[in-house]
């Protein structure tokens, strides 16, 4: 059975920083063959992409993500992390990792991605 188990949310000052972790287990599951992602979504919002990192180590991040978050992974301990800077109240979500097989730079999004975990909450208050 695979699981994605995420971390690192809580609540925040604008301005102010978070690490958020997800830890992948199951047996023969490693994320160094798969794509991961950060995915987030609001209260009455669909669900968007943040940032994904493909089995190659290429990035792709969303808009509002360029220049404040920071994806990586590291495939020893088979952990994604997203480095959360310069918070933003829009940036207030509940933030979920998912990995899969399918790899596109344009049009990417959750359909693209099997396995999802329960996520962890951001918040950021002005």
């Amino acid at each position: 059975q695979v699981q994605l188990v995420e971390s690192g949310g809580g609540s925040v000052q604008t301005g102010g920083s978070l690490r958020l972790s997800c830890a992948a287990f199951g047996y023969a599951f490693s994320i160094y063959y798969l794509n991961m992602a950060w995915f987030r979504q609001a209260p009455g919002k669909a669900r968007e992409g943040v940032a994904a990192i493909g089995s190659d180590g290429s990035t792709i991040y969303a808009d509002s993500a360029k220049g404040r978050f920071t994806i990586s992974q590291d495939n020893a301990v088979n952990t994604l992390y997203l480095q959360l800077n310069s918070l933003k109240p829009e940036d207030t979500a509940m933030y979920y990792c998912a990995a899969g097989r399918v790899w596109r730079r344009a049009g990417w999004g959750p359909a693209d991605f099997t396995y999802w975990g329960q996520g962890t909450q951001v918040t950021v208050s002005s």
